[in-house]
């Protein structure tokens, strides 16, 4: 049976529909919105794998090139590995479906999104959380949902639900914001340095519609939902419980207090170690192999309260800080003298090297979207290898977590790029963070290190940015918002909360929680504190480099940019590329040419990038009657000589006006490939030009000043002629009426 449900979000509905397709999944809905379609899918093992001690869960989300009509523009013109935008897109619809299953659930699920149909007008982000949450809620999977998802949009101070793809260029604001219809559980995006206040409002605003949807999935649910499967609870042994307890009561407190990550954790280990041998002993080998996995469990149960309470009670952290204390930061730049831009940004354990590096436009990115091909001319990449925590393990490409954290930071320094204008900032830019030690906050190590490499680049950015993790302790009505959160924190806390901006507002903003969300008044409580926090940092920031280098690196490539008539961009070019791979083989410079006449000149130093801007000017120039200009003879003729002036102009030089002297041939006087000085004398209705070397040697003073010698072409007594040719027969020497015709037979040609 077809059920199809709608729901009106900003004037636009959304709708579910399932029992027409993927009907063997275990729950399978169609989205609709307008001409967008995305088809989530959820299947369930029946069984828990033997000694699984975690929940795995999986979540994909794929784009289909004919979902836009288009053929995929690879190599194989068919899909393959996931790409930057789905792989953030599964992440996104991951994070607010993974706190919601019960905790003792251990069947492995996965969630499969596909976009079937694809249109520049809706975001098939938001619908991928929606179809999932919907697919979720009507399966047989326990699942403590559903959950909602919206997009907001901010323009000209007004919020705008799930606002037309086309129109978020010019919005302030781009949210996604998931939760239930109780509180909000993941928010991802950026802002245009929008305030604390205004990002409040925008959750407020975009909660309202994700409880519309709630309402919706639970009426689709009521009508086609089938019974949820069984999952055994797991059962805690009072005794078990009892004897981890009296092992760990005293030793966890003072463990908990060491500040250092790995001394803390090799005493958590070593005390872990001993729980399980004295048990061993005292449960026997049999029984102990039974309870282990719950020993280690409530072990953890235990290390996990012991912090808290910590946090809750008095007030102190792990390390010893107090809940809004951010650790001491070290900053240095510059550390790398061949690196355009570099920093070293270190905040506590926590550590990055962040460089910079600048490129012209053909480093620009080129992504092959459904939309069509876009063009990248800033990338921020994250890199998080095995020993910035100590750890042995293969060496791969980069993880959904990393695309994730290096999306963020990328998403926080953006808007703060001096792109607005092309013409004075031409380069496309590429920052690289390598993460060398990590004990929480690496991506907002990463915003601030980023920061720092631009500046030391020269990139003169519109303002720094710095970023702060913030975390939460809540118990029942007790909550404590934690600024600069460690790895712990983080793994036993109840949120992760990250907040990236300029000292003006917020650029870059996400949030999960492991609750069941949070309200306003902890929302608006942990903003205030996170701007706190990012002041601070700015200020440790600013202290080591308070503006952009004047100069960018030596050793990043020189671009200028001028203007020529668009006419003239073929000229420069030439056939097939020649005038202009001329041009970048004399003076080792790069030129790009854009289609409104744009030249953008590369180089390593300025004397090339000028000799490749002179080239170009004398190309597009156009010549004046009167001017001397040097040129090259570029074929000859039997009444005169060619000659390219300006690039690629050519005149004629009449066999007249190349010498004060009888010329009998035109090579006695001249060579193809011999530069001369030569004047305009007259540019002709058709635009051909006539120039006179005599004229110019003259003016230049490299002849006397003379009338010149008869050529004898004007002469009647032709028996003198002759013998001045040294008796070659009249017909020789052609009648100057005759080289006239010849001289526009040589310009067709």
């Amino acid at each position: 049976m077809i059920e199809r449900l709608s729901v009106s979000i900003g004037g636009k509905d959304l709708i579910f529909e399932t029992g027409r397709i993927a009907k063997q999944a275990h729950g399978s809905v169609l989205v609709i919105q307008g001409e967008a379609m995305v088809l989530s899918c959820v299947c369930v093992s029946p069984d828990v794998k033997p000694q699984q001690d975690f929940f795995p869960l999986t979540v994909e989300y794929r784009e289909k090139s004919s979902s836009a009509g288009r053929i995929p523009g690879n190599f194989f013109r068919r899909e393959g590995r996931p790409s930057e935008r789905e792989i953030l897109v599964s992440r996104l619809t991951d994070r607010p479906i993974r706190p919601l299953f019960p905790k003792e659930f251990l069947n492995e699920v996965q969630v499969f999104s596909t976009v079937f149909s694809a249109h520049n007008e809706n975001n098939p982000d938001v619908m991928s959380i929606n179809g999932a949450s919907a697919a979720l809620h009507i399966s047989k999977v326990p699942f403590h949902g559903p959950i909602g998802a919206v997009r907001v949009g901010l323009f000209d101070g007004e919020f705008v639900v799930n606002p037309p793809m086309p129109d978020m260029a010019r919005s302030q604001l781009d949210l996604v914001i998931a939760g239930t219809r109780n509180a909000i559980l993941m928010v991802e995006g950026q802002a245009d340095e929008v305030s604390e206040e205004t990002m409040v409002k925008a959750l407020e605003f975009g909660h309202e519609y994700i409880k519309q949807i709630c309402d919706t999935i639970e009426e689709l649910r009521r009508r086609v939902g089938v019974e949820k499967m069984a999952y055994a609870p797991r059962e805690i042994l009072p005794d078990v419980e009892g004897h981890v307890a009296n092992l760990t009561a005293d030793r966890l407190t003072e463990i908990m207090s060491i500040a250092e990550k790995h001394p803390r954790e090799e005493a958590l280990e070593d005390l872990h170690e001993e729980v399980l041998e004295t048990l061993d002993v005292q449960y026997g080998e049999e029984l102990f192999e039974q309870r282990k996995a719950q020993i280690s469990e409530l072990f953890h149960e235990a290390v996990r309260n012991v912090m808290r309470r910590q946090i809750l009670e008095n007030n102190v952290r792990i390390d010893g800080r107090r809940p809004d204390e951010i650790r001491p930061i070290t900053i240095e730049v510059g550390v790398f003298p061949r690196a355009h831009g570099s920093a070293l940004f270190t905040r506590g354990e926590t550590q990055a090297i962040v460089t910079t590096t600048l490129g012209t436009s053909r480093d620009e990115q080129r992504l092959d979207e459904l939309t069509g091909e876009e063009f990248r001319r800033f990338m921020l990449h994250y890199n998080f290898p095995p020993y910035s925590v100590g750890e042995v393990r293969p060496i791969r490409g980069p993880g959904r977590r990393e695309i994730g954290h290096g999306k963020l930071a990328e998403r926080a320094l953006e808007k703060m790029l001096p792109f607005d204008d092309e013409s004075s900032f031409p380069y496309t830019v590429r920052v690289l963070s390598d993460i060398t030690e990590s004990n929480g906050s690496s991506s907002m190590a990463t915003v601030c290190g980023g920061t720092l490499s631009l500046m030391d680049a020269g990139v003169p950015i519109k303002a720094p940015v710095a970023g702060i993790a913030m975390g939460l302790v809540k118990e029942g009505d007790k909550a404590t918002i934690l600024s600069d959160i460690l790895g712990a924190e983080d793994h036993l806390g109840d949120m992760d909360f990250k907040v990236c901006g300029t000292a003006k507002g917020i650029t870059a903003f996400q949030m999960d929680v492991k609750i069941e969300g949070i309200s306003s008044d902890l929302m608006r409580q942990a903003l205030e504190q996170a701007r706190v926090g990012r002041l601070h940092i700015l200020n440790k920031m600013l202290e080591v480099l308070p503006q952009p280098r004047p100069e960018i690196s030596p050793y990043a490539p020189r671009i200028y940019t001028i203007q020529i008539p668009i006419d003239s961009i073929r000229e420069v070019i030439g056939p097939g590329g020649k005038v202009v791979r001329e041009i970048q083989t004399k003076t080792g410079a790069e030129i790009e040419i854009e289609d409104d006449g744009t030249v953008n000149v590369a180089a390593v130093n300025e004397e090339q990038a000028r000799a490749a801007i002179d080239m170009i000017r004398e190309i597009t120039a156009m010549p004046e009657v009167g001017q001397i200009y040097r040129g090259t003879v570029s074929r000859l003729m039997n009444f005169g000589a060619f000659v390219t002036i300006l690039g690629n102009k050519e005149g004629l030089v009449h066999i007249s006006e190349l010498s004060p002297n009888h010329v009998r041939e035109v090579s006695d006087v001249v060579k193809v490939g011999d530069e001369i000085n030569v004047k305009v004398t007259e540019i002709d209705k058709m635009g051909r030009l006539n120039l006179s070397k005599i004229q110019a040697d003259r003016e230049l003073g490299l002849v006397p000043d003379a009338p010149p010698v008869s050529d004898g072409y004007r002469s009647r007594d032709r028996s003198a002629r002759d013998g001045d040719r040294g008796g070659r027969p009249h017909n020789a020497a052609r009648p100057r009426n005759r080289d006239r015709n010849d001289r526009d037979r040589g310009r067709r040609r």
